[in-house]
């Protein structure tokens, strides 16, 4: 009987070179900087210490919508409205993610979220990019926009992306509440932002069918956000075709297990769809999605699957190697990220879960 314990598997997979391609900056803050930034405004925390901050978060990670999941964010986005606040955060996260064996990173954030709080969004990005250059971790910035906003606002963020693509900003996202706000609704803008280079990320199949992964494709998203609920057609007549059209398409999936299962996307990590779309031959990929909201890390995030979802480890080196190729940075970052992953000794299956 084996005698390792979860602990030694988030020590294997610290030493797995990973590419973390979705993950929120303001739903990814250290507790204590957390409570330092609350108090630096003046703001009220939801508890006096650190510990109390984590038990706090803790009673919340079990949502079980991403409407009631999402409420968190409102605490964290107060608390950064400030130049150096955000400098800070994308810096620690950045390092957070180095430190956990990340070899390239994406990190996303709604600038235009912190204009109501004093922050114009130019500002916010100049200095969200500033924090992660402070960081030897070969990064990028996606903009985010909420979907819930109006289509003003909306073309507001994309402007935003496009000043600062190729400066730092690798992508364009929607995020926010899903089902309600489908991303046919910006087609046009969406069209335009392809045509003039920039990358999408959209998020669908979490909060809303499959059909709207296959919708996000069809509107030029490289990159899906979750896009869990495209395992309800993998199944009966249409199953062909859907992952003949995937693949053609190249889609990527940025699957979020830990922050799936706590939004009521996935029953749990071992009845994620996570190893059906494996195995079906989609090309996906394990991110943390928010560390703070969820309690999780990109480590964490292996070790769970390798542990309660049926996977091994080679698995997981396939779907890092997989996401590097993904990932919008530059050709030799995601060169010499996949090298090192390549270089990776699998662990003897013998010895470790696998």
């Amino acid at each position: 009987m084996s005698t390792f314990t979860f602990q030694d598997l988030i020590s294997v997979a610290r030493t797995l070179p990973k590419v973390l391609l979705h993950e929120h900056l303001d739903g990814g803050l250290r507790e204590a900087t957390l409570l330092e930034l609350l108090a630096e405004r003046g703001l009220p925390a939801p508890a006096a210490d650190v510990p109390g901050l984590v038990r706090w978060f803790d009673e919340r990670a079990h949502a079980g919508s991403l409407v009631e999941y999402l409420k968190g964010f409102a605490l964290t986005v107060a608390a950064m409205a400030s130049p150096q606040a955000l400098e800070r955060v994308a810096f620690e996260a950045a390092e957070d993610a180095r430190l956990d064996g990340c070899v390239l990173a994406e990190f996303r954030i709604a600038p235009l979220l912190f204009e109501p709080l004093g922050v114009a969004g130019d500002a916010a990005v100049e200095a969200l990019l500033t924090g992660l250059a402070r960081s030897p971790l070969p990064s990028g910035l996606i903009v985010c926009a909420m979907r819930q906003e109006s289509d003003a606002q909306i073309a507001r963020a994309a402007e935003l992306a496009l000043r600062w693509y190729g400066r730092g900003v690798v992508g364009f996202d929607l995020a926010g509440p899903e089902a309600g706000w489908p991303a046919t609704r910006h087609a046009t803008l969406l069209q335009r932002l392809l045509e003039a280079g920039l990358p999408l990320t959209l998020h669908a199949g979490e909060a809303d069918e499959g059909l709207r992964v296959l919708e996000a494709v069809r509107l030029g998203a490289a990159r899906v956000g979750h896009g869990v609920r495209l395992a309800d057609l993998m199944e009966g007549p249409q199953a062909a075709a859907v992952l003949q059209e995937v693949r053609e398409r190249g889609l990527h999936l940025e699957v979020c297990p830990t922050s799936n299962v706590q939004t009521g996307a996935a029953a749990s990590i071992a009845a994620h769809p996570i190893r059906a779309l494996w195995r079906a031959g989609v090309s996906l990929s394990f991110h943390t999605d928010n560390r703070l909201m969820s309690r999780t890390s990109a480590s964490r995030e292996a070790a769970l699957l390798v542990a309660e979802a049926g996977l091994g480890w080679d698995d997981l080196q396939q779907m890092s190697l997989q996401a590097a190729q993904a990932s919008f940075l530059a050709p030799l970052v995601r060169q010499e990220a996949q090298a090192l992953i390549r270089a990776w000794p699998l662990p003897d299956r013998h010895s470790l879960c696998s």
